[in-house]
């Protein structure tokens, strides 16, 4: 079995160098590097972060002008006979965003980069919400039916964008096949590992990882996923409905706690923060292009933004018009990374392990042990930092449930897409349950599949070098989208609108119209 998790090792860590090459291209050439200032920008920051300055611009800051709305979608949301409400998207969306990546990823982000990286995943953040909105109003705006649930996305607007072409429908579909199954086996490490830390934390005494209970959790996750998954859209929203608000509230007001009883550390943390984003400490590397790649990277792996993923949560709303969801998505951003990952980064950094005599432990420590360690430098008391290991183990481990679901429902409307034949539906269900079986099985043996987990970098940016043209692409029909949205006069957005073929928003205006006409 180790021999089988060596190899497995070996070859993630070949791919994770081409993950590197793609992440710092052309930041690996002395000719480019010694370019100043444009040196410390590879092409993926200029061309995520690029375009997401160019469509803030492009839409007079959207994201600012109309948050509040967004949140009067959110509060006046409603379920329809058809889809699924934009709250229940939204919860939908953020149950993908808000994920493991959101400890993991932040905490790993700090500890190489320096507290300077989370500047840069707020810059990433800020631009990034006008990317949302551009890719979520277009997911909208190209949205199909199928029976009383929308479906659409990436793969949906992606093949109406090039000429119709279906091999780009299917080629899109199975990127987002590959994404998912890439993050899978790192989510059901991580629920099943969540519940062992639980009972350990509270027992206080250690529990093989091939015991009883260990298995016995990976037996429920595994039916919990049928069960939840093989139901639809409208089935996992239920679940996320409820899920999402208590993982956030009970992250938030624990980490809110723990600010609050170390709030003289507060200054020091805004500090370090845009100090070091521009030069951070040695120990950290001190190089300003460090930072900077950490902070936009995990920026878009939390927030997901510009990567196409979230596309799908997004056209499955029935909302009213295309750009109302479009608000909603850019909030999905600022919640995932402004608010939750800002307060992982409270932890992190307020907890100042790389300024203690344990900094050289703390450094080789895992990202979980990393911040596990950092809130017991702030919790006051063995009780209290108990009671809040466990606030922070269960919400990482709902955070991975979440991620599983999400990934799960939308691996499935991909293959859908590939191919309605029954067989094949079922193939992708079981490959999906054996991938997260895989991640789970390697938990319960006890052995270490980090670099599996790195490959979610390369599946991101991959992704993202898909996502991102077609967004140009189809930009002129957001535009147009904006501009009726905007405009307000009470008409209804169709075809004409929009200057497409848009069917599913012609048969809605046909529908309010004779609506109108009986009353």
């Amino acid at each position: 079995m180790q021999e089988l998790f060596d190899v497995i090792n070996e070859i993630c860590a070949k791919i994770q160098v081409v993950s590197d090459l793609f992440w710092n291209f052309p930041t690996n050439f002395d000719w480019y590097a010694n370019i100043p200032v444009l040196g410390n920008f590879s092409l993926a920051i200029i061309l995520l972060i690029g375009s997401g300055i160019y469509f803030t611009c492009s839409l007079k800051f959207i994201q600012v002008r109309r948050f509040r709305y967004g949140l009067h979608v959110l509060k006046e949301s409603k379920a329809g006979k058809e889809g699924i409400s934009p709250l229940a998207a939204f919860f939908l969306s953020t149950a993908m965003r808000v994920g493991p990546g959101n400890i993991l990823g932040v905490t790993g982000a700090i500890s190489v980069g320096g507290p300077g990286a989370l500047f840069w995943m707020w810059v990433s953040a800020f631009f990034g919400m006008a990317t949302a909105y551009t890719e979520s109003t277009m997911a909208q705006i190209f949205k199909e039916k199928k029976e009383d649930e929308y479906i659409g996305g990436l793969a949906f607007y992606g093949k109406r964008l090039v000429k119709n072409s279906a091999f780009v429908g299917v080629f899109l579909s199975v990127m987002y096949i590959v994404y998912a199954l890439l993050c899978f086996p790192a989510q059901g490490f991580n629920t099943v590992s969540s519940v062992g830390q639980i009972a350990e934390t509270i027992t206080g005494t250690t529990i093989p990882t091939n015991s009883a209970l260990y298995w016995i959790s990976f037996a429920v996750l595994i039916v919990m996923l049928i069960i939840i998954s093989f139901g639809g859209i409208k089935k996992v929203t239920k679940v996320t409905d409820v899920i999402v608000p208590i993982m956030a509230v009970i992250y938030v007001l624990t980490v809110v706690v723990l600010v609050v009883v170390n709030i003289d550390r507060i200054p020091w943390f805004f500090q370090s923060v845009f100090t070091q984003a521009f030069k951070p400490d040695a120990v950290f590397g001190g190089a300003f292009g460090v930072a900077l790649i950490q902070g936009v990277k995990r920026g878009l792996m939390s927030n997901e933004a510009g990567q196409g993923t979230i596309t799908m949560p997004a056209a499955a709303s029935n909302a009213k018009h295309p750009c109302d969801q479009g608000c909603v998505q850019a909030i999905g951003v600022f919640l995932d990374t402004i608010v939750i990952c800002t307060l992982t980064s409270f932890v992190v950094i307020m907890g100042r392990m790389w300024l203690t005599e344990q900094s050289d432990a703390w450094l080789e420590m895992g990202k979980l042990p990393k911040f596990i360690a950092s809130v017991g430098e702030l919790a006051p008391g063995e009780t209290f930092n108990a009671i809040v290991s466990v606030l922070v183990s269960i919400c990482f481990g709902l955070f991975a449930f979440t991620c599983l679901l999400g990934f799960f429902s939308f691996t499935e409307i991909c293959a859908n897409r590939i191919s309605q034949k029954k067989s094949f539906i079922a193939l992708i269900r079981v490959l999906c349950l054996i991938v997260i079986s895989f991640g789970v099985l390697t938990s319960i043996a006890g052995m270490d599949l980090g670099s599996l987990w790195d490959l979610s970098d390369f599946a991101n940016i991959l992704i993202a070098y898909c996502n991102i043209p077609l967004l140009y692409l189809g930009f002129k029909y957001v535009k147009r989208a904006t501009a009726h949205f905007e405009k307000n006069d009470g008409t209804p957005f169709t075809s004409e609108t929009v200057g497409v073929d848009v069917p599913v928003w012609d048969e809605k205006a046909t529908e309010e119209k004779g609506r109108t006409m009986e009353e």
